[in-house]
């Protein structure tokens, strides 16, 4: 056991679903199958907006159940309930029975054992009350005020979540885990010259509320944001065409999670429908690209101490100085694919299926000094900040918007510019890069994944970059 479960035996004994009592019946459901687990899951989380001065949202939620999976070759069936009952349970057992009804198969190998802690237990919903949480909220909104005349509104909020998870599978084997999660967000509008620009700045981790909720690290949430709103405002139109750009350290490893990282997940590439299927062994990118997924990085907002497969989580090495070495794998892929589990079997809930997802994914530092990187362009773009982006996983093809990008001109940086996308090609990229910096920092702590409707935290992370021959779109003439 990693952690003390909250829901314990003792807790559930008045509804009959404590492991005694439903052992037999999970035994009976996996009998055939090949592999599947029971996973409990008790969750609560709390939200608060304040927008303008005054509580836009409050919100209180939380959930309890079960799902129940087995699998038989590359079949799954999945049932899940509200009902931690006896009853419940027998009824997904009998319906996830019937995928491995005369299979012949034989149960795989359960996870290994951790004692490795990464955070705590705490709740970051007890402790710090409502009203401490509010008064942050509205002295975040006065300081943004007090700090430029030009302000015109600011929205700040507080995000907090307590997941308890426990994965019965069987022989008898039992993990549990206890993950907590904080996110400080905080946005400014500003007008000057009668043009209005925003910026946005987060912070977050698997911790409590104490560390975020002090004066200092709010107000340098504050400050961030308001100095890419100023910088947004005084913005000139983007340059367009093929250039060199320099990415930024941090959080623009959010375009080498999208574009490259999905494309390194096992399931794409067992189905052959990612750009990297079948190049294990081969060189993928320029040398000294090293890009590794680590969810073993202490309070960071992707890492667990186990999957929700019940595998401890762990550094994978995607990529080694150009040659791609492997894939991020949950146990079915990984079993299918004759390759061992990384601890990347992700769900967002006990409502649905795992599958192989990314936990804190990172480009390694290399040499260069950043300030080099940026004297060896010419005439270029630095991208420092990104919003949203679309990818195909297939043919790798990218296009990402800049939320705060430069000219880069003899060697320096410029003027900032608005409206700049970057558009190319995830694999293609990779062998784009000329130059690595020394200067590896990881994202605040504000990333979320979406795949295939399921959403999970996961951080990022990279030094700063020189990429060569990239296109740009821009909205100069």
């Amino acid at each position: 056991m990693t952690a003390q479960f909250p829901i314990d035996d003792s807790v559930l004994a008045n509804t009959g679903f404590n492991a005694s009592a439903i052992r037999p019946t999970l035994e009976d459901a996996l009998a055939q199958a090949d592999d599947g687990e029971l996973f409990i899951e008790a969750r609560q989380s709390e939200s608060f907006v304040l927008d303008d001065g005054r509580l836009k949202s409050a919100s209180f939620d939380s959930a309890t159940g079960f799902g129940l999976r087995a699998v038989a070759g590359e079949a799954v069936a999945y049932a899940h309930a509200t009902e931690l009952t006896p009853v419940a349970l027998a009824r997904a057992a009998a319906a996830v029975r019937a995928v491995s009804a005369g299979h012949a198969g034989s149960l795989d190998v359960a996870p290994r054992r951790t004692n490795r802690t990464l955070y705590g237990s705490e709740n970051p919903l007890e402790g710090i009350d409502v009203t401490t949480k509010l008064d942050a909220l509205a002295a975040i909104d006065a300081y943004a005020r007090g700090r430029d005349a030009r302000v015109r509104q600011v929205t700040a909020s507080l995000l907090a979540s307590w997941q308890a998870v426990r994965i019965l599978r069987p022989g008898g084997v039992e993990v549990s885990d206890i993950r907590p999660l904080v996110r400080l967000n905080v946005s400014i509008m500003v007008e000057h010259a009668g043009r209005r620009e925003t910026g946005s700045y987060g912070l977050g981790a698997r911790t409590g509320w104490d560390a975020y909720l002090k004066e200092e690290a709010w107000r340098g949430a504050v400050d961030e944001a308001l100095r890419q709103a100023l910088v947004n405002v005084a913005a000139v139109d983007a340059p367009a065409g093929e250039m060199t750009v320099v990415l930024g350290p941090g959080w623009p490893g959010i375009l080498l999670h999208e574009a490259i990282g999905h494309g390194l997940e096992g399931d794409f590439n067992r189905k052959k429908t990612s750009a990297f299927a079948g190049l294990v062994g081969q060189r993928v990118a320029s040398p000294g690209v090293t890009v590794v997924d680590d969810g073993t990085l202490s309070q960071r907002r992707g890492s667990l101490i186990v999957d929700d497969e019940g595998t401890p989580s762990s550094r994978t090495v995607l990529i080694e100085n150009g040659i791609l070495k492997g894939f991020l794998q949950d146990r079915l892929n990984a079993r299918l694919m004759a390759a061992e589990p990384t601890g990347n079997g992700r769900r967002q809930s006990y409502a649905h299926k795992p599958m192989p997802r990314m936990t804190n994914t990172l480009m390694l530092a290399g040499d260069q000094a950043p300030e080099e990187i940026i004297a060896s362009v010419d005439n270029g773009l630095y991208a420092v900040n990104f919003g949203g982006g679309q990818v195909d996983i297939t043919s790798g093809k990218f296009v990402f918007s800049c939320t705060e990008a430069y000219r880069i001109e003899g060697g320096r940086i410029g003027a900032p510019v608005k409206g700049a996308t970057l558009i190319g090609n995830g694999p293609d990229v990779l062998t784009r890069v000329s130059l690595i910096g020394n200067d590896l920092r990881l994202d605040p702590g504000i990333g979320t994944c979406g795949k295939d409707g399921q959403s999970v935290p996961v951080g990022v992370g990279q030094p700063t970059l020189r990429i060569d021959g990239l296109t740009v779109g821009g909205t100069a003439a």
